[in-house]
């Protein structure tokens, strides 16, 4: 097993001095996204199980301040923007098994399948995975996987057509200007500032009590592992931990690939104790931390730190701050996911098709990743990531190979 590399054989060196305007930003960024769409869903999916708000919201609490734990404990221990969170995709495929399963069932769940993510780490098999994929057809995944927020992002600006127009402006102004300022702070703050004025949040229930975390005993069942373990394990996998690790890769950071899965199932296994899926490295955030956008390479670890940071933060006052987010509309959460991954879309497109002799893999491990497609269990960014690799070794490099043959033939 491949081992934090930045740390063998040294003391941890870790400085107030690394943080700058980018990497807080890229971290402020990072954390507000991860807190607004799967809070949501997590309110979605706990309606629909008949969960109880004392369990609604130490399920909050869970993910958020475990997922934020990870966030802040491993990019200080490696420097590697290792982003903590939990699952987006997984809480979404729980909105449809939580009125299948009780809540204990559910939590049993939990817990096998963060014993598969360290069983799996512990292993190898993720690591081999990925080291087999060009930079080019991770970049190209990652592109398709953004794809998505960038649509909902220009409908929520029609939809908000004054919140979300003027805020754009502003991005645009402030990228002119290269201030210290980044424009996607500017842009979301305006944004909310106009949100306040002319979009009143008056259906906020603010709850009255603070609720305390207690241990959530599981219960065991083969039809939960089969139906809710097994899947779970392989949407994180899929979409948060290839999604990470091929942003960390194609940024050059040497990533210890089977350590981040086995501590994204450590994790996940306390947070289940809490109520919580998981706890692992969070996909889209990490895409977020570990991009230029971020800053100088060996500081944007400190990006991850303040994410984590806040999600800790939010995680131990969720209690209080779940019905402010509950109030948003709905495209003021798409704009602020679509202004947080515009830089990062613009670098992933640009890297993707930047080879002539890669066309064909990297536009099918776009198109998939797109897609959104599920087979055998594994999501679209796995298959995206294999049918890419297979096309650039197997196909394109062979006619490369026959091309340049036949101009040394020819000359």
């Amino acid at each position: 097993m491949n081992s934090f590399p930045e740390c063998r054989n040294s003391r941890i060196k870790v400085s107030h001095k690394d943080l700058n305007h980018k990497n807080i930003s890229a971290g402020l960024i990072a954390g507000i996204f991860v807190i607004t769409g799967p809070t949501a869903l997590i309110l979605e999916a706990a309606t629909k199980g008949n969960f109880s708000s004392s369990q609604t919201v130490l399920w909050i609490f869970a993910v958020y301040v475990f997922g934020g734990l990870f966030g802040i404990i491993l990019p200080m221990y490696s420097r590697i923007p290792i982003v903590g969170g939990h699952t987006l995709t997984g809480v979404a495929f729980l909105t449809t098994m939580t009125s299948q399963f009780s809540y204990h069932e559910l939590i049993g769940a939990y817990l096998i399948s963060g014993i598969l993510m360290v069983l799996i780490g512990f292993l190898g098999f993720f690591s081999k995975l990925i080291k087999l994929v060009p930079k080019e057809i991770i970049s190209a995944m990652l592109a398709g996987m953004i794809t998505n927020y960038m649509v909902n992002f220009i409908i929520s600006i029609n939809k908000l057509i004054l919140i979300g127009f003027i805020p754009l402006v502003a991005f645009f102004i402030f990228s002119r200007w290269k201030i210290k300022i980044p424009p996607v702070i500017a842009a979301i703050v305006i944004g909310t500032i106009l949100l306040i004025l002319f979009y009143p949040l008056n259906n906020i229930k603010w709850n009255s009590g603070v609720i305390m975390p207690e241990i959530q005993l599981p219960d065991f069942n083969i039809v939960s592992f089969l139906s809710v373990s097994i899947p779970l394990a392989f949407l994180i996998l899929s979409n948060d931990a290839a999604v990470a690790v091929g942003a960390l890769e194609k940024n050059n950071y040497r990533t210890p690939i089977n350590q981040i899965i086995s501590f994204s199932g450590l994790f996940s296994i306390i947070t289940s104790f809490f109520g919580g899926q998981s706890a692992n490295i969070a996909g889209m955030a990490t895409v977020i931390c570990a991009d230029e956008e971020a800053g100088p390479k060996e500081k944007r670890y400190m990006g991850a730190v303040v994410a984590g940071a806040l999600l800790l933060v939010y995680g131990l006052f969720s209690w209080k701050l779940v019905p402010l987010i509950q109030a948003l509309p709905k495209e003021f959460i798409s704009m602020i996911a679509g202004f947080s991954l515009l830089g990062v879309f613009g670098n992933s497109l640009h890297q993707s098709f930047s080879k002539q002799t890669m066309k064909i893999s990297t536009v099918f491990a776009f198109i998939i990743a797109l897609s959104k497609i599920t087979l055998l269990s594994i999501s679209a960014p796995v298959w995206s990531l294999l049918v890419g690799s297979l096309i650039a070794r197997y196909i394109e490099n062979d006619t490369i190979g026959k091309i340049e043959k036949k101009e040394k033939e020819t000359a």
